[in-house]
């Protein structure tokens, strides 16, 4: 067993080997390695207060952004209701416009067709005339072959002459 058990003097070495290692560690390593640590530390904390306050930003853009939406949709609505009253304005418009021609074509045509109705009653009325005063003519001739009865047509026309 001797072999597996150190020596009093190898434990004494390794521990005075051991300490000054320590010593010159941290004399020299420890520091630097401590303010590192630290350095680290103060990054990791800036790095998640900023990782946080881009949440924060991003939490704030998208409502803004959300808001935004929510008005241009408000907007759009408003545009869309004024195109559509803008629309039923024109057809009524229309309408009216198309009714008012309407019935400006029906009167010009009243008034085309009463002209020609007039005209029409009027070629009548002069066909009639000379159609009675062809057969007045025809009549008179007739009754007018004799002297008699033309001497007493004259004498009733005279009869119906009054002297002023």
């Amino acid at each position: 067993m001797d072999l597996v058990t150190p020596g009093v003097g190898l434990i004494f070495w390794q521990t005075v080997t051991f300490l000054i290692v320590l010593g010159l560690l941290a004399a020299f390593v420890w520091k630097p390695i401590m303010e590192a640590l630290r350095a680290r530390e103060g990054f990791i904390e800036d790095s998640l207060s900023a990782a946080e306050n881009a949440k924060k930003d991003i939490e704030k853009l998208k409502n803004d952004n959300e808001y935004l939406m929510q008005e241009a949709r408000l907007e759009r609505d408003k545009m869309l209701k004024e195109a559509a009253e803008l629309a039923n304005k024109i057809k009524e418009d229309a309408k009216d416009e198309t009714s008012k021609i309407t019935a400006k074509m029906i009167e010009d045509a009243k008034a085309v067709i009463q002209a020609e109705k007039s005209s029409a009653l009027n070629e009548v009325k002069g066909l009639v005339a000379d159609l009675s005063l062809d057969v007045a003519e025809k009549v008179l001739r007739k009754k007018l072959e004799e002297k008699k009865a033309q001497e007493d047509l004259v004498e009733e026309f005279i009869k119906d002459i009054k002297v002023n």
